[in-house]
């Protein structure tokens, strides 16, 4: 099944824990790379996030956000930090020892300073399960998505690849003639500027020029990578950085293809060829 790179998930769950909401995004990249968000007091949890969305994604830059929000009644009563209040204290008198009239430091005032009063952290072994079951939903929904998303640029890929066998077809029956015509052309011009050269020279120029010119060999091995790209979309493995390499090697032979032609007709051809492909690399840059 081909999987695109390109999708996004949103899962949200209600419990007497939490609310909470799993958001996934993922885009193209050369490897699999991994992000994860989580509120500080849930980090214990980052290695087996990690781990679960590696286990169903293999390529692909990976960004997933938690959004938490303690319900009422799991929200455990504040935690004061007694020791810090002491020295608070202590600092109030020193300094109130250096005024005439001092005022009295309030209670309200105390617990407003900063890291007086903490929320109890959560219990992460209690609300890690239900957070992981809920994160597996979203997983799955973000597989579904790449696949849609993947059985697209299948489509898209295919397509292309019909339309560049049509191109490589219609070059293989013209290039016979093609040559033809050019070799009676340079024979007669070449006749024509050096009249005095032995045939037998002449011939062989000409052979070797017709050789240089013969793309033969390049439309074999566009035929080859064109039926090996098709062939690649029955793999269960990620195809992607395969089908780039393939394409970039189809590009090359068109290039050549281009370089070597004189004729206006093969020309248009390898051009067209060239457009297909980069068509293709374009849309197999996604491809997981």
């Amino acid at each position: 099944m081909v999987s695109s790179m390109t999708a996004f998930a949103r899962q949200a769950g209600q419990g007497e824990w939490a609310d909470t909401i799993w958001e996934l995004r993922s885009v193209n990249h050369r490897y699999l790379e991994i992000s994860v968000r989580l509120p500080e007091e849930l980090r214990g949890l980052e290695g087996p996030v990690r781990e679960l969305v590696g286990n169903r994604i293999q390529r692909g830059k990976i960004d997933c956000v938690l959004r938490y929000s303690p319900s009422e009644s799991a929200t455990m009563a504040p935690v004061l930090r007694l020791e810090l209040v002491r020295h608070l204290i202590e600092a109030c008198e020193r300094v109130n020892a250096l005024l005439d009239r001092p005022a009295p430091v309030s209670a309200v005032e105390l617990l407003r300073w900063p890291g007086v009063v903490a929320l109890a952290a959560p219990d992460v072994e209690a609300i890690g399960e239900p957070l992981l079951r809920i994160l597996k939903a979203a997983l799955s929904a973000l597989v579904e998505e790449r696949r849609r998303e993947g059985g697209r640029l299948r489509s898209v890929v295919e397509e292309r690849c019909a339309a560049a066998a049509t191109r490589l077809a219609r070059l293989r029956e013209r290039v016979p003639e093609i040559m033809t015509a050019l070799r009676e052309r340079l024979m007669k011009r070449v006749q024509e500027l050096a009249s005095g050269m032995e045939p037998g020279r002449l011939e062989q120029e000409m052979m070797l020029l017709a050789q240089r010119l013969d793309v033969a060999e390049e439309l074999d091995r566009l035929e080859i990578h064109l039926d090996e790209v098709k062939s690649l979309f029955g793999n269960a493995a990620p195809i992607g950085r395969r089908l780039d390499f393939l394409l970039q090697e189809m590009n090359r032979e068109a290039n050549t293809i281009a370089s070597k032609s004189v004729h206006a007709e093969t020309t248009s051809n390898a051009v067209e060829l060239k457009v297909l492909i980069e068509q293709m690399r374009e849309q197999v840059q996604n491809i997981e």
